[in-house]
């Protein structure tokens, strides 16, 4: 089977790399163009560049893919299956209907649920349970086409986007090459989605970030987890931005307090109540500072019962 990868990021490269380790000849790669990144001015490539590279497979990085030299790059290959995974670029109905057994796409939810570009941080965001990886078949629409394979995994309590996502990216490079196993064996049946029971996952901004203690710590914990390492939750101290890194969130209320206000300090660790429940913060992080524990915080950062964050 003659395969053409198309990825860009880590999440990605994984699956790239199950894929040839699985002794299957991928032909040629294709990911987005080199970027900067962060504040320098030099050009680095996509972690899936990389793992072609390093195995010796041509790369292709179009600006579009969809112009008529880059369609006309993939029919010189004549690849039996397209894989796809958080590409990052819409395929035309003239690719997609290119290869003899059709494009893969490594989706990282149990569709129908979580469609778009961003299930990973939605999950826990919502406060699923499980979630997963599934083989699709791609067709026009975003994320629509039939379900051929799925694997799941359950998000544990602690999970945040950085631990669910290394998780979701090496079980995509084993969902991958399991079911191009049974592809080739012809086992593989298409189940069409129940767009009933789909749900929607847009991109994530930097204001979705933004801490209200309105809400219940349960929620609020979610949404510190599903905002790191990025974009992360943030709130004010003292005029100052502040970043939680890390929250545990306490049934009992505290009488008296405002959502934000400080409730307990201890040398570990100090609590802030919310709309149902109070919030424990663990690590933490001062505008113009580095990341770090809520003690060694505390050693160097007065904070007292009745101060409060937000402001």
């Amino acid at each position: 089977m003659k395969i053409v990868f198309m990825g860009t990021p880590e999440y990605a490269a994984q699956s790239l790399e199950a894929i040839i380790q699985s002794g299957r000849e991928v032909v040629l790669v294709i990911t987005q163009p080199d970027k900067p990144k962060g504040r320098s001015v030099e050009l680095v490539a996509p972690p899936v560049k990389e793992c072609a590279l390093k195995h010796g497979i041509p790369v292709f990085q179009p600006e579009r893919i969809k112009r008529p030299e880059a369609v006309a790059k993939l029919r010189e290959y004549e690849a039996d299956a397209f894989v796809v995974a958080a590409f990052g670029q819409i395929l035309s109905q003239e690719i997609l209907d290119m290869p003899r057994l059709g494009c893969l796409n490594v989706h990282a939810s149990l569709l129908p649920k979580y469609r778009g570009a961003s299930p990973i941080q939605r999950v826990i965001l919502d406060g699923e349970e499980k979630t997963g990886i599934t083989i699709m078949q791609m067709d026009a629409g975003i994320d629509t086409g039939d379900i051929l394979y799925q694997k799941e995994i359950p998000i544990e309590p602690e999970d945040n986007f950085e631990t669910l996502h290394d998780k979701l990216a090496a079980l995509g490079g084993v969902a991958i090459t399991e079911a191009l196993d049974l592809l080739e064996a012809g086992e593989l049946v298409a189940v069409k989605q129940d767009d009933e029971l789909s749900c929607y996952a847009p991109l994530i901004t930097k204001e979705m970030g933004k801490l209200d203690f309105s809400k219940s710590a349960v929620r609020l914990d979610r949404q510190i987890r599903s905002m790191t390492p990025w974009p992360s939750a943030f709130t004010k101290w003292n005029g100052k931005q502040l970043k939680i890194w890390k929250a545990v969130p306490l049934k009992q209320s505290v009488k008296k307090a405002e959502p934000g206000e400080v409730t307990e300090v201890t040398k570990d660790a100090f609590a802030v109540a919310t709309g149902e429940g109070s919030l424990r913060i663990e690590e933490l992080q001062l505008e113009g500072k580095k990341r770090m524990s809520c003690h060694d915080f505390l050693l160097g950062v007065k904070v007292q019962v009745g101060d409060k964050l937000g402001v």
